[in-house]
């Protein structure tokens, strides 16, 4: 891959030397196009390309599907991680004394839902680390008779720790336990297959790693699973017939789709729909393999520099998110903010700082972090 023409396509690395895919990224020139050309379209046409705006819709459902190795039908648009997530908590059909199984450490949007569960007595355990790391033994041994379901991140938000999905979900299939992914801190830079790894729910937003705006993100249900689900958040777009507004007929699609209940964001599902071309076309694999080099840099410069990293480096545990320890006194905070001044964008979780490069980054800002920090010591 020639990564140069990949960098090209990204305006923020004009201005800024980027490493806060983590939180929010910046949108890729496809997908401000996708967005220019919508508003565009809506403020000159209104309602009379509407026709082609659904293909639309339909075609990003498809790069959807690619990239998860799903049947587009299986992959239904959301708001958020957190829309998709409630999904299939409320959806559930619970029975008191029922638990679900956590990360201790997962980001909230992967905690509050389950809690929410409480006034049903469902019962939310959560499983420490072992200091950046997540144990699997752990997990299984959390586990019980009662144990509905697992939820976890493919990638931990604070840590930058990648759980073994396929491992763990196999896990799951042995105890008869569904597995829940949050994926918004992996999908797009390193490989996921809902084939191979048995995974039986799936959520993310388009806004970190996706290259996509806010607002727009996706849900995977496995097929076999929908009637299990209490069908939530029912709308006029949830049934077989929805286009035909002049006859009720209360069949609910058999799909994913019957989530989609009203209007989507059709503006922001084509501008996700632009990165996911871009993404597909570089391919996963290869921006997996760039990413891992970007940041096994950044942790060999940042240890001659006499920084220390907390994140774990071994084999598939590595992802895009490197975690830096600060030396004792110094405020993250201010260390963010110092270096927005100085152009470079990174942030901070847990009491450390977090560096969370994509493929278009190069070495050379790498480097030039590591000097600003070291600096800052």
């Amino acid at each position: 891959m020639n990564w140069s023409l990949f960098r090209a396509e990204l305006p923020v690395a004009q201005r800024w030397a980027y490493f806060d895919h983590a939180a929010v990224a910046p949108l890729t020139a496809r997908a401000r196009q996708a967005l220019v050309a919508y508003a565009d379209d809506l403020a000159e046409n209104g309602v009379v390309n509407a026709p082609a705006r659904l293909r639309e819709l339909e075609r990003v459902r498809g790069l959807a599907g690619r990239l998860l190795n799903a049947d587009p039908l299986d992959v239904a648009f959301v708001k958020n991680t957190s829309e998709g997530i409630g999904i299939v908590a409320e959806g559930l059909r619970w029975a008191p004394g029922d638990n679900v199984v956590l990360a201790e450490d997962e980001y909230p949007a992967n905690v509050y839902p389950w809690l929410n569960l409480a006034e049903r007595g469902v019962e939310v355990r959560r499983v420490p680390s072992r200091g950046p790391r997540l144990e699997v033994a752990d997990l299984a041994a959390a586990l019980d008779a009662r144990t509905r379901l697992l939820s976890l991140s493919f990638v931990e938000f604070a840590t930058g720790f990648r759980n073994d999905l396929e491992e763990i979900g196999a896990l799951c299939r042995s105890r008869g336990v569904l597995f829940f992914v949050d994926a918004i801190q992996g999908l797009g830079v390193f490989p996921l297959d809902v084939q191979s790894a048995p995974i039986d729910f799936l959520a993310a937003d388009g806004h970190k790693w996706l290259l996509g705006p806010e607002g727009a993100g996706l849900l995977f249900v496995r097929r076999e699973l929908v009637e299990q689900l209490r069908p939530v958040g029912i709308g006029w777009h949830s049934v077989v017939g929805a286009w035909d507004f002049s006859a009720i007929d209360f069949r609910l699609k058999p799909h994913a789709g019957r989530w989609e209940s009203g209007s989507l964001n059709l503006a922001g599902i084509a501008a996700l729909g632009a990165s996911l071309e871009l993404l597909l076309e570089a391919g996963i694999p290869a921006l997996a393999e760039r990413v891992l080099e970007l940041t096994d840099h950044l942790c060999t410069a940042a240890a001659e520099a006499g920084l220390s990293t907390y994140s774990s480096r071994r084999g598939k545990e590595k992802s895009g998110i490197v975690s830096l320890e600060l030396p004792s006194g110094v405020a993250p905070g201010e260390v963010v903010r110092r270096l927005r001044r100085e152009g470079v964008v990174i942030n901070h979780r847990g009491g450390r700082l977090r560096v969370s490069p994509h493929a278009y980054n190069t070495t050379e800002e790498v480097d030039r972090l590591v000097k600003l920090l070291g600096e800052m010591k």
